[in-house]
């Protein structure tokens, strides 16, 4: 080989290494390459920073330089007519033209619209852009990943030479891009994937059996993990030990009502308190017996999200609107985040919200009528999609509880997505009105107490800028509701959907929507109060005590982002 390399001309050699050191990319894919990463700019549901944005726009770039790898491969097998090699520069001057004032004004643009949704969010705007980080990091994602397909690419040539002898010449790629597909999804299917789930149990497993630094065992026996308890505090996991072992004293209820307050109920069964998740409901109502719930005037059956968290804000604003006369059960079904635990195991988490409804409601109908507390039901994201798959729809909900709060739902929850389609007309997607509000209510981002509070059973809290209640499939092919009636206050009015980048930009808003203040994206800590007060109404309740709650609650969440910030993160 080396002898060949001599023998070729100085010419031949050079040509060879500019191929070398310059990889040609195609036309077509670079045309939409360009078009994708500057529509990674436009402005989407959450603000951000410099790094996701550079990683969106790196990523959107490489998407589009594949799907136009891929258009241009179909357009040749049609037509097989290839550019002259004079068209073929002009072209790239045409585009390099176009290209780079369009760059350019789509960071300027670009700018602008994240200046104005960080005001949106009340969120104070970046003071520069830092666009050269972006185009740098952008192009290192675009070239790393051009660079993994072009391997790829060169597998399916590898398959298409093999099968050659073997099948009529037209069909050899096509079966060989087939074949390689296969191999991939195979290979993800089984070696990868399995290999991806041993390094999340190890990793999410291991932080599950961790504890918060500021989390101390409780020793009041109306907490799970104590020495009476049924339940060990090792078994409880990282959220459940911060669950059990927080909010509000006897001290803090009695200081806010002004009368003497109980300690609140809260129990909790981990993933390692029990074998399956039967098992773990089943000892959830022994521990809720144990602890006196079902004596107390409130009994709340929170699903949790996938790492087992249960919302501060949904317990805390119910006990303070008991003054402690409640109790709130919950278990753990896994401990991956919430969007690993829907690949992963989603079916444990309607799984999780049937078995621990269904057997606290048992345990519950059995007691005499005048000695049932009344049974609510809330949960979180996640928490929402396993909690609704324990009511077959608006009646089953009605007749077997005294009232819901969930907040966030993802899109694909059925329930939910069953009355948002069937919502009253003239109600927008983002806050529909259904049957009047008569039964079931949505309440979202206006100023909190601002709407006139109905008297309904089950409520929605939905954000108009939360991408996980409005982020579907639909969205590849489809102009959202949300986009055409009229949009929620803080989804930026320049925002216009695009087929496939709308998608991929409100995907790409999933990660960073928490980073928001509340009442904005699928954060909903003072909303909890107006759900609450809206299902339970209780009596002599005001306007100035819900007041006064939303503020109890911003300080308590503020104490809790201290002790984050103190803890490293």
């Amino acid at each position: 080989m080396l002898q060949a390399v001599r023998d070729q001309s100085p010419q031949q050699r050079a040509g060879r290494r500019t191929r070398l050191r310059h990889p040609s990319y195609s036309l077509a894919g670079s045309t939409l390459a360009l078009l994708f990463g500057v529509a990674s700019f436009t402005p989407s549901l959450a603000p951000r920073d410099w790094l996701w944005q550079g990683l969106v726009a790196g990523v959107s770039a490489a998407g589009g330089y594949l799907l136009g790898v891929l258009l241009a491969w179909v357009v040749g097998l049609a037509v097989r007519h290839r550019l002259s090699a004079a068209v073929r520069r002009r072209l790239w001057i045409a585009l390099a033209a176009v290209g780079l004032p369009l760059v350019v004004w789509s960071l300027w643009q670009g700018q602008r619209w994240q200046r104005d949704l960080h005001l949106l969010m009340e969120r104070t705007p970046p003071e520069s852009y830092a666009w050269v980080r972006i185009l740098v990091l952008a192009s290192l994602v675009f070239v790393s990943l051009v660079a993994i397909g072009r391997g790829l690419a060169e597998l399916v040539r590898i398959v298409t030479r093999r099968l050659a002898p073997l099948v009529p010449e037209p069909l050899a790629g096509p079966l060989a891009f087939l074949v390689v597909v296969i191999v991939l999804v195979t290979v993800n299917n089984g070696v990868f994937w399995r290999g991806v789930q041993v390094v999340a149990n190890a990793a999410f497993g291991a932080a599950n059996g961790s504890t918060f630094a500021w989390t101390t065992r409780p020793t009041v026996p109306e907490r799970s993990g104590t020495p009476e308890s049924l339940v060990s505090w090792g078994s409880l996991g990282r959220q459940g030990r911060e669950f059990v072992g927080s909010g509000p004293s006897v001290q803090d209820l009695a200081a806010f009502s002004g009368e003497p307050a109980r300690e609140p109920v809260r129990v909790y069964v981990g993933l390692r308190s029990g074998g399956s998740t039967r098992d773990r409901a089943e000892l959830a109502v022994r521990e809720l017996r144990r602890a006196g719930a079902f004596e107390r005037e409130v009994l709340v059956v929170a699903t949790t999200t996938g790492t087992g968290f249960v919302d501060p804000a949904a317990a805390e604003a119910i006990e303070y609107l008991y003054n402690g006369d409640s109790a709130v059960v919950g278990i753990q079904y896994s401990y991956f985040p919430s969007f690993l635990s829907l690949a992963v195991d989603h079916e444990l988490a309607e799984e999780a919200g049937r078995e621990l409804f269904n057997r606290v409601h048992d345990a519950w109908a059995a007691l005499p009528e005048n000695r049932r507390p009344r049974l609510l039901v809330t949960g979180t994201s996640l928490g929402v999609f396993g909690s609704e798959a324990a009511f077959s729809g608006e009646a089953d909900l009605r007749l077997r509880t005294d009232g819901v709060v969930w907040a966030g739902p993802p899109n694909f929850s059925a329930l939910h997505r069953w009355f948002v389609e069937n919502r009253d007309p003239g109600t927008p997607e983002w806050r529909p009105e259904y049957d009047g509000a008569r039964a079931i209510d949505f309440i979202g981002d206006s100023e909190p107490g601002e709407e006139a509070l109905g008297e309904a059973e089950v409520v929605y809290l939905q954000n108009g800028s939360d991408p996980v209640v409005l982020w579907s499939p639909s969205l590849l092919f489809t102009r959202p509701d949300w986009l055409s009636e009229p949009r929620a206050p803080d989804v930026s009015p320049d925002m216009f959907w695009m087929p496939i980048v709308t998608f991929w930009q409100v995907s790409a808003d999933l990660p960073s929507n928490y980073d928001v203040p509340a009442g904005h994206g699928h954060r909903y800590l003072e909303l909890y109060v107006d759900g609450w007060v809206t299902v339970v109404r209780p009596d002599g309740w005001t306007p100035q005590d819900s007041e006064r709650l939303r503020v109890r609650l911003r300080a308590n969440q503020d104490e809790r982002d201290r002790l984050i910030e103190a803890a490293g993160g």
